[in-house]
C-alpha cells in the first residue's frame, strides 16, 4: 500500500484515550491512574501497528500528558520510536520532529472553557482561554509549533467537543470522536480502537491539511479557575496586565504566544533560568511513577 505520508509523528494524551473516565484516572499516581495508562497504550499500539501495516515507514510516539511517562512501552511495536518525558526544543516539549511530515494526535481533549470531557489547555487552573476571541486547544498550540517544520497536521481523536473544535480550525483534518457519556459496562475499547486504527490509516492520504500557520497579531485572554488572587500574582511574575481572574497577553506571532503560555503556566523567573536541569528531574519523577504503573498493573491484571 501506497502513502502519502512515511514518516509520521503521534502526539498521545490520556484524557481522550479509551480507558479514561474522569479526573481521578488521568491524575498522577492516583489509585486508578495504571488503567488510563494502559488504555492510552492499547490505543497507541493499535494506530502505531496499523501504520506499519500501511506502509509507514518510521514513527515516532510523544506521550504528551502530565509527566510524558504514562504509555507502557511494552505495548509499543519496538520498530516506533517511543519519546517519554519533555524537550526543551527545537519542538517546545517535543524535541527534533524529524523526519515526520504528519502529526496524529490521538486521545486528546477540548480546550479551557468549551465545556468538553476533562477540557483544558495547558493546565486545568485555567478556566478559560481565548485568543482573538476564540477558544485555543492543545491541539492548536501542538501544530503551530510543528508548522516550521512543515509538519502537517492529519488526524485528531477526542471527545466529539475537542474534535468538533479541531474541524473548526485545523484545515483539512480528519477526526475519530470517543464518546465519553457511553458507560463503561456498554464501551466496546476493542471495537474502538479497530475504527481508531483504520481511521488513522485513512488520514495519511488526506491531501486538505496543511501546516498550521495562524497570523498574529494575538490577543490572549488566561482566566484562572483560582480567581483573582492567583491571576494578580502570576500576572505581576510575569509583567502582564490582568483583570479580575483574568490575564491578558499581547504576543506577534504564535510561537511567542506558545512560550508566554508555557512560562505562566509551569514556570518561575528562576525556573527558567534552570530549566535544562529543572526538565531532567522532572523526567526523573515521571520514570519513577511509570515504574510504579508496571508495579500495580502486574498485581491487578496479571492476564494483560
Amino acid at each position: 500500500m501506497t502513502v502519502k505520508h512515511k514518516h509520521v509523528l503521534i502526539i498521545s494524551d490520556i484524557e481522550g484515550s479509551s480507558l479514561c473516565r474522569n479526573y481521578e484516572m488521568s491524575s498522577f499516581m492516583t489509585d486508578s491512574w495504571p488503567e488510563a495508562c494502559l488504555g492510552m497504550s492499547l490505543d497507541v499500539s493499535a494506530v502505531v501497528n496499523a501504520l506499519f501495516n500501511a506502509g509507514v515507514e518510521s514513527i515516532t510516539v510523544k506521550d504528551f500528558h502530565r509527566t510524558g511517562y504514562n504509555i507502557i512501552p511494552e505495548y509499543i511495536n519496538p520498530k516506533a520510536k517511543l519519546v517519554h518525558g519533555y524537550k526543551i526544543g527545537p519542538v517546545p516539549g517535543i524535541g527534533n520532529p524529524k523526519p515526520a511530515t504528519a502529526v496524529l494526535m490521538v486521545g486528546m481533549h477540548a480546550p479551557s472553557g468549551s465545556g468538553g470531557f476533562l477540557a483544558h489547555t495547558l493546565t486545568s487552573r485555567i478556566a478559560r482561554l481565548e485568543v482573538n476571541g476564540e477558544l485555543m486547544s492543545e491541539a492548536q498550540l501542538f501544530s503551530s509549533s510543528l508548522a516550521p517544520h512543515q509538519i502537517t497536521p492529519v488526524f485528531f481523536s477526542g471527545c466529539p467537543v475537542a474534535c468538533h473544535q479541531a474541524l473548526q480550525h485545523l484545515e483539512g483534518i480528519q477526526c475519530y470522536p470517543i464518546n465519553k457519556a457511553i458507560s463503561e459496562k456498554n464501551f466496546d475499547a476493542d471495537s474502538w480502537r479497530y475504527g481508531l486504527a483504520k481511521a488513522a490509516v485513512s488520514s495519511l492520504d488526506n491531501d486538505q491539511s496543511r501546516p498550521y500557520f495562524p497570523e498574529g497579531p494575538f490577543h490572549a485572554a488566561v482566566t484562572m479557575r483560582d480567581g483573582e488572587s492567583v491571576a494578580k500574582r502570576l500576572a505581576k511574575r510575569w509583567r502582564l496586565k490582568s483583570v479580575e481572574a483574568t490575564i491578558f497577553i499581547e504576543s506577534k506571532d504564535i510561537h511567542q504566544l506558545y512560550d508566554k503560555l508555557m512560562k505562566l503556566c509551569y514556570l518561575t523567573p528562576l525556573t527558567r533560568k534552570i530549566l535544562y536541569f529543572g526538565i531532567h528531574l522532572f523526567n526523573a519523577r515521571g520514570k519513577y511513577g511509570l515504574w510504579w504503573v508496571k508495579q500495580q498493573l502486574i498485581k491487578n491484571h496479571p492476564q494483560v
